[in-house]
């Protein structure tokens, strides 16, 4: 990762540390309290509300002990299928990205004129 897209990274982890240190202080737990209720160790959340990497897991489970994990549902929105998509998988649900379509060996080169052989 460079250095033009870490100082706005840390800056949101800032502030999303602070937030939930106000939350946990809003319901008057402590660090310990707060821990407890997630099934977390006290050390995850103070590295969490110090703005420090943890798991995503651990992150979920502190949001779900603070009553938090609606507002999740606004951070990645469900993604509608649209219609065209819907037909072509006759209501399967896609599992897998085709990626990049490459230039397949046994497809024709490009179009010519007949006589310009």
């Amino acid at each position: 990762m460079g250095q033009a897209s870490e100082k706005p990274l840390k800056h949101r982890l800032d502030v999303l540390s602070r937030r939930l240190v106000q939350h946990r202080l809003n319901r008057n737990l402590t660090q310990v309290e707060l821990a407890r209720e997630a099934g977390v160790s006290r050390r995850t959340l103070a590295r969490l509300e110090s703005g420090e990497s943890t798991q995503l897991d651990s992150f979920l489970r502190i949001l779900g002990a603070l009553g938090l994990e609606a507002g999740l549902d606004r951070l990645i929105p469900d993604v509608p299928e649209s219609p065209i998509q819907q037909l072509e998988r006759s209501g399967r649900t896609r599992k897998r990205a085709t990626g990049r379509r490459k230039h397949r060996p046994d497809a024709p080169g490009p179009w010519s004129w007949a006589d310009d052989s």
